[in-house]
């Protein structure tokens, strides 16, 4: 990052967060630039915000969403939703002004934050993953093999891991202790760089690749399965046929899901990686950037489930009518045609 930031010292030399020695440089956007990302980064945050946060209510609300799986997506859309009120709106300062003026608890709180979310989103969908993979591969035995119990042991642990895991990284001396030989100077005042060294991406790494394998594995069988099940469809009596098409028609939408946060964490994922061996070359811009498109995907899922899942649109036509109010909506039948 002081590579970044030496980059950012070229183009605008005069230009400091603070002035006093060993201030970080500052680079300086035009008001309209300046206003326009603004603008940008309050509606992606209330995309992100309104868009998890109905995915939340609805699976509370209507009771025939109180499954094992929609369990998962309740806790994943909290999550997002999280990460667009807590951790965007001072992301978006950071990225406008170019500079941390909030101190270093803030720092400290926001980096836990940001880490702690982002890391629970990837729980969260290698373990619906592996729901759907239970659901496709074993229907004879899911139903009493994935149940709301162990849906909520998934959800404790999709939490529990990276708060832990966050917590011992920014909040105990212990890494950075053992790591002091190859940490890089202090950063320069007005920074937000906590532990920063050339390994922080390769201890990141496995957190981000396992999890992923993982889904990706499963998805590949999922796919190769659900082919196979539907050449047998017409063996299959009525109710059986469209229990295991709605199962498959849930496994391609979250494999969309997941295949969607692969493409939005990788460019960062990688770019993390391979700088810290190039000595951080990555342009600011450019790092922002890669950012900001991880950042995206916690807007996506709403927007999947409105395009791919009529239960979806169903609740949310509900939602916005007066029929919301009406003490019967709770246990209307989302599912039926």
């Amino acid at each position: 990052m002081s590579a970044v930031l030496n980059q950012g010292a070229e183009e605008h030399p005069a230009a400091f967060c603070y002035q006093v020695n060993g201030s970080c440089p500052r680079t300086v956007h035009p008001l309209g630039i300046r206003l326009a990302i603004y603008l940008a980064g309050a509606v992606g945050m209330l995309i992100t915000v309104l868009g998890n946060l109905f995915v939340v209510f609805a699976v509370s609300y209507f009771k025939v969403l109180h499954t094992p799986t929609n369990f998962l997506l309740l806790s994943l859309a909290l999550a997002d939703m999280f990460l667009g009120l807590l951790v965007l709106p001072l992301s978006t300062i950071r990225s406008v002004e170019s500079c941390w003026f909030l101190g270093d608890f803030l720092c400290r709180l926001h980096t836990y934050l940001d880490t702690l979310f982002c890391l629970t989103s990837i729980f969260h969908l290698c373990f619906i993953s592996i729901d759907r993979h239970c659901a496709i591969c074993e229907p004879l035995i899911y139903p009493s093999k994935f149940t709301v119990r162990v849906a909520i042991r998934y959800i404790l642990a999709g939490w529990g891991i990276p708060a832990a895991y966050t917590a011992f990284f920014l909040y105990t001396d212990v890494v950075e202790n053992a790591l002091s030989q190859w940490l890089e100077e202090m950063p320069c005042v007005g920074s937000c760089q906590l532990l920063f060294n050339k390994f922080w991406g390769w201890l990141n790494f496995p957190m981000f690749f396992f999890p992923c394998l993982i889904m990706i594995s499963l998805y590949v069988k999922i796919f190769v399965v659900a082919i196979r099940q539907a050449q047998q469809i017409n063996t299959l009596s009525k109710n059986l046929a469209g229990a295991a098409k709605r199962e498959r028609k849930a496994a391609k939408t979250l494999g969309i899901a997941v295949g969607i946060y692969l493409l939005c964490w990788l460019p960062f994922t990688i770019d993390t990686l391979v700088d810290s061996l190039l000595n951080f070359v990555t342009p600011p811009l450019v790092f922002d950037i890669f950012i900001w498109f991880a950042y995206f995907n916690s807007a996506c899922n709403p927007i999947i489930y409105v395009f791919s899942y009529r239960w979806f649109r169903k609740a949310l036509k509900l939602c916005l009518s007066r029929e919301i109010f009406s003490p019967r909506t709770p246990t209307i039948d989302l599912y039926q045609e």
